[in-house]
């Protein structure tokens, strides 16, 4: 006869055996083959079957906590190489090297949520409303987005407003990115531009409006965790798209699955995930994280540690010219040859330079530099470099953009640690 302490002992194996188990066993929560119930706040003995034993402390969890012990195995899951800097909500960035591919995987692209995902991330019944000031309003399913509009495929880049937010002195808040929240995949789905003028765009149309299926961390019901928007010109050109899958395949859960916005060349913050909606209105959008300081800089330069008033912020549109370099790794040896190569961008504007210097910015190579294969997509370069002697040399890399612009040493310093696009520098010892 098996006594009740036996049938615990069996249960609490199997869970940690087979922690979907758990995630029945516990009222109300949900569970699917990636496991993502610790996504959607799991019950008590999901999390103590995960990390092996009992939590003294559990009344004090908040909604959607994830086990730091079990974080990145559970909201990495179909990714390689990324590392975590939050679990609540997820963020994760890419390794400078192991973005070296002209396109990046989907494995390799980096995650930046502001909310809880949503539990169903289904195709099937998703609808995408856009309404507002439009003279048609519609809602449409993903099968329609497809049967009614052109499907096409580009390759887009898109970057976090704060990426290299790390290196800021005065730190900033925020997630410290530090260079690997960027990425430029492969996108298909439908220009925005069509589904707008189908909808039929009204003359006082200033600005959209995006909304999204993920859920505030409070787990208030009704409160968005960020809903950005566009000027209506940035939203009817050419390479801003309604997209369902990245590289061939449907989007992964964490970059927005089942459809999503991708706007190249501003802030990732304006290409909204888990896309459910998009309004079209008469005044700049006023959702979270479009008001105060979020997505915001000073409208002149300041010095580092300067207190600005809120009101002298502006809106971030496009991004600013900026470069990577992917082979060879910080840190890495070389003989007195190597190929260096990397990626280039800039907002809305083309790279027309990408030069390089080993001598600490004495003097400076031409690399090659690619054309982009699309408006939207960053520009492949490369070069082959010789070390005069062994010793420890660095790699800067500084991209000229079609305006003039170029990146600069220095780090041009603002409150919430956005665009940072001072010059790349590798580190490498020469044998």
């Amino acid at each position: 006869m098996t006594t009740e302490g036996e049938n615990k002992n069996n249960q609490r194996t199997q869970f940690l055996e087979k922690p979907e188990t758990a995630d029945m066993a516990v009222e109300g929560c949900t569970v699917n083959n990636d496991r993502r119930g610790f996504l959607r706040g799991a019950g008590l003995a999901t999390m103590s079957a995960a990390v092996g034993m009992v939590i003294p402390f559990h009344r004090n969890i908040p909604q959607g906590f994830i086990p730091a012990a079990m974080a990145q195995e559970n909201v990495l899951m179909g990714k390689d190489g990324l590392t975590l800097l939050n679990d609540r909500p997820v963020n994760a960035e890419t390794p400078p090297e192991l973005l070296d591919d002209a396109i990046t995987p989907t494995n390799r692209h980096f995650i930046r949520n502001n909310g809880l995902p949503p539990e169903d991330m289904s195709a099937e019944g998703w609808t995408l409303t856009v309404d507002g000031f439009v003279d048609n309003p519609m809602e449409m399913s993903i099968a329609a987005l497809k049967d009614n509009f052109e499907v096409v495929t580009m390759a887009l880049t898109v970057e976090c407003g704060g990426n290299g937010r790390a290196f800021f002195d005065p730190p900033a808040s925020g997630n410290q990115w530090t260079l690997g929240a960027v990425a430029c995949s492969e996108w298909t789905g439908v220009r925005l531009k069509d589904v707008l003028a189908k909808a039929g765009v009204q003359s006082n149309v200033v600005y959209t409006a995006h909304f999204g299926a993920d859920s505030h961390l409070s787990g208030e019901e009704g409160k968005l965790p960020i809903s950005r928007g566009m000027p209506i010109a940035k939203a009817m050109t050419d390479n801003i798209l309604i997209a369902f899958a990245m590289n061939g395949e449907d989007l992964h859960p964490m970059n927005g699955a089942p459809l999503r916005l991708v706007v190249p060349g501003w802030p990732g913050s304006c290409s909204q995930k888990w896309l459910r909606r998009i309004e079209l209105r008469d005044q700049v959008h006023d959702g979270p994280k479009m008001t105060g300081k979020a997505y915001r800089v000073p409208a002149y330069p300041v010095s580092p540690g300067t207190d600005v008033p809120k009101e002298d912020f502006v809106i971030i549109e496009r991004m600013p010219v900026k470069s990577l370099v992917t082979f060879p790794a910080n840190g890495a040896e070389s003989g007195k040859e190597t190929e260096v190569r990397g990626h280039a961008w800039s907002g809305d504007r083309m790279v027309d330079s990408l030069d390089i210097s080993i001598d600490f910015g004495a003097t400076w190579q031409s690399a090659s530099l690619d054309a982009p294969v699309n408006s939207g997509a960053w520009q492949n370069w490369r070069a082959n470099v010789t070390f005069p002697q062994a010793g420890y040399y660095e790699v800067w890399a500084r991209a000229t953009d079609s305006a003039g612009e170029a990146q600069p040493f220095a780090i041009n310093w603002n409150p919430k640690g956005y665009l940072n696009n001072t010059m790349h520098r590798v580190g490498l010892r020469v044998s």
